[in-house]
């Protein structure tokens, strides 16, 4: 056995006594196969160094980096989580995100390397990414490297399809943008107002096609997931409007916010 795979199956040990944080993935307990994490440490490096070339050519400090961590596409989406990525003064590329400790109700966030990003047992390696304009990079480096600011707006009550305009649950892409609103928006201290600076600036979720049986299913059986703070009108006519990564990027894109995405697939 070579002394990388001795590496690799090590560390696949170790990371199956890991507490278990995900999210924009099944919940599904097992453990990472040497060859899982093999792909996501080489999808790592490779982003790392697209992000450093991106770096290199424009100055750009953060980007808005994607993974497809289940397979979404009977809802017509490619990816499925979101995380702020930026560049240390040390030089590696960090991401802050939120995730959701797998069967509770409860979501945290966190300082993860590109390593820790992709190696979640993704149903596709692939990363996709949107650098923000630069007026916004500063704004938004800023508040990422602020401990205080960037937890300002996080509710730790997590619900995997939360109400894009809602305030009782707040899932890991809703996060993501109502921090951009407040990085972005000097006057935004709150949730309530970092969604209407969003409705301003024409954001529009994605609207899943969710029946009854497939909301009672989903409801009686996970604690991540919770369909009452979506209007009834809107629920009962199986309408759940909740924040994708691919409505985000669709919006970021259609309102000069950010670059076309980039992809890197393995």
């Amino acid at each position: 056995m070579s002394r990388v795979t001795r590496l690799v199956c090590g560390l696949a040990a170790a990371l199956w006594l890991v507490t278990t944080a995900h999210a924009g993935r099944s919940c599904e307990q097992k453990p990472l196969t040497p060859r899982a994490i093999e792909q996501g440490m080489a999808l790592a490096q490779r982003t790392a160094q697209a992000l450093d070339a991106e770096h290199a050519r424009s100055g750009a400090r953060v980007v808005l980096l994607a993974r497809a961590g289940q397979d979404l596409s009977k809802y017509q989406l490619r990816y499925s989580h979101l995380g702020w990525a930026y560049k240390t003064a040390q030089g590696p590329w960090r991401v802050l995100h939120k995730l959701n400790q797998c069967g509770t109700a409860t979501g945290d966030l966190y300082r993860q390397g590109l390593g820790e990003f992709f190696l979640d047992d993704l149903w596709r390696q692939e990363a996709a990414w949107m650098v923000p304009a630069p007026a916004l990079q500063g704004p938004m480096f800023d508040l990422l490297n602020d401990s205080r600011r960037s937890v300002a707006l996080h509710e730790r009550s997590y619900n995997l399809v939360s109400y894009v305009w809602g305030l009782r649950y707040q899932q890991s892409n809703q996060w993501a943008i109502e921090t951009l609103a407040m990085a972005t928006e000097p006057g935004v201290a709150t949730r309530e107002q970092a969604q209407a600076w969003l409705r301003f600036k024409g954001y529009q979720p994605s609207t899943l096609k969710l029946g009854a049986f497939t909301r009672l299913g989903a409801r009686a059986g996970t604690a991540n997931v919770a369909f009452d703070d979506h209007p009834n009108e809107k629920r009962f006519s199986d309408r759940i409007e909740t924040v994708t990564v691919d409505s985000v990027f669709e919006w970021l894109s259609r309102g000069g916010l950010a670059s076309a995405p980039q992809t890197l697939a393995l």
